[in-house]
């Protein structure tokens, strides 16, 4: 089987996580600066086979699109014509980076590594892959 990838976009830092072959287990993969990243799941996809790219929609609470969806509008556009067979999909993505922090508490992270952004990005993706897994 193929792969699927979640992406927890930011305008800065992209948080990236994939699924095992058999699309069991979601585990992060890497936090990539926005202005490269197209350019690594470029890379990524011509090594492994992935059929899905799942992307985090950032809703608020009253439903609404967050501001930076215009931003990931742009980027999806941008990863469609980098790599049209790919079939993205979006998932509801309120509240991944406070859970992702409150999960890197409870499993006994330092201080210091929960400080550093790109772990929590990461983690927002795997829980956003997770979501998508879930629902599948």
């Amino acid at each position: 089987m193929s792969r699927v990838m979640a992406i927890d976009y930011g305008t800065k830092r992209v948080g990236i996580a994939v699924t095992d072959t058999l699309q069991i287990i979601a585990s992060p993969l890497d936090t990539v600066h926005a202005s490269e990243v197209v350019n690594f799941i470029e890379k990524y996809c011509g090594k492994e086979d992935v059929a899905t790219i799942v992307i985090g929609e950032p809703k608020k609470l009253n439903n609404e699109s967050a501001d930076i969806e215009q931003h990931i509008k742009g980027f999806i556009r941008n990863l469609q014509k980098c790599l049209p067979t790919i079939e993205i999909q979006r998932v509801d993505e309120r509240f991944t980076s406070k859970i992702a922090f409150q999960s890197m508490i409870d499993s006994g992270l330092s201080k210091k590594k929960r400080s550093q952004k790109e772990i929590v990005d990461q983690v927002s993706a795997t829980l956003i892959l997770q979501s998508y897994l879930e629902k599948k």
